[in-house]
């Protein structure tokens, strides 16, 4: 009777997902429509928004699924639904198929004898075609890069948690800034510089548990000159922070932090504070000079409002 109850269940999850399936294709059909011709701003929005739904919708569909064959909570929350990349693709090659298309059309040449003037208004019409091509080809290799993938498998997998990202700016301070987000959030007041200074003074107190891990371009360790070097650029400079820098917070602050990142399961520093950790999400495409972190928040209901 129990394993009645249960096929009748996910027979049930399975139909409100082929519904919420095709309300989610009627309102892609909307946002393709709603694309001006020659608005190209709009349309790798519009793709990129569309992408970001189809990826949310299918982890929804398999956590919950996961949850009624396995009970609540089963699955690991870091794994990444693997429709959801396939999904992004072909959504992307259907939607760049129809823009070439559409655009290829408006510049057919008539077929009726040509005056000189008319001849190098087309030759010019050609030659923008071609350039159009071309940043389009650009727009939607980027779509598909190592960077637009890895923010979606990121997305998935906070929108598992019922989380999103909280962009930092890629100026150098997004590690501080991303865990003064994270402190905001607990009431507490801190800025870069303050988180700098603290990270820079423990670092020097603690030479000896961070030494061994630097190394010059030539291979050769840090000396204690080098070492206060990096200690004081790290301190009066945007100079990036990386691992070492994040276990010198997390003793500073006596906080976790932990790191949410596309590749593998999320780091996690500072697990001897037995309290909620810090969440940052870490990415290794983000920017054509580096890595780069995010803070995270909790979930909006209304994710359309991003691309409004």
């Amino acid at each position: 009777m129990a394993d009645e109850e249960k096929r009748e269940s996910e027979e049930e999850i399975l139909q409100r997902h082929r519904k919420e399936r095709k309300d989610l294709q009627g309102e892609i059909q909307k946002l393709k429509h709603s694309v001006t011709k020659g608005d190209k701003k709009k349309k790798k929005e519009i793709t990129e928004k569309i992408a970001l739904l189809e990826a949310d919708l299918n982890a929804k569909h398999e956590k919950e699924l996961a949850e009624a064959k396995n009970g609540a909570g089963a699955g690991a929350v870091n794994e990444v639904p693997t429709n959801a990349v396939d999904e992004l693709q072909n959504s992307m090659d259907e939607l760049s198929t129809k823009v070439v298309s559409e655009e290829a059309n408006e510049v057919a040449p008539k077929q009726k004898k040509q005056s000189k003037a008319q001849k190098r208004r087309e030759k010019k019409a050609a030659q923008d075609l071609e350039r159009d091509e071309r940043i389009r080809n650009q727009e939607i290799e980027n779509l598909t890069s190592s960077r637009h993938l890895e923010a979606v498998k990121i997305s998935s997998i906070l929108a598992q948690r019922g989380l999103q990202i909280h962009e930092i700016p890629s100026d150098g301070n997004c590690l501080y800034a991303a865990v003064c987000h994270q402190l905001e959030q607990r009431k507490i007041e801190s800025t870069t510089s303050s988180l700098r200074k603290q990270v820079a003074d423990y670092m020097r107190e603690h030479a000896d548990d961070f030494i061994p891990f630097l190394t010059t371009d030539n291979g050769d360790c840090y000396t204690p000159e080098k070492f206060e070097e990096y200690c004081h650029n790290l301190e009066t400079t945007p100079a990036w922070g990386g691992q070492l820098e994040i276990q010198a917070l997390t003793n500073v602050l006596r906080l976790p932090l932990e790191v949410v990142q596309g590749e593998g399961p999320s780091l996690i520093t500072g697990e001897q504070y037995k309290v909620a950790p810090l969440i940052l999400t870490y990415y290794r495409h983000a920017y054509g000079l580096g890595e780069h972190y995010h803070s995270v928040e909790d979930k909006t209901e209304n994710t359309e409002d991003d691309f409004t």
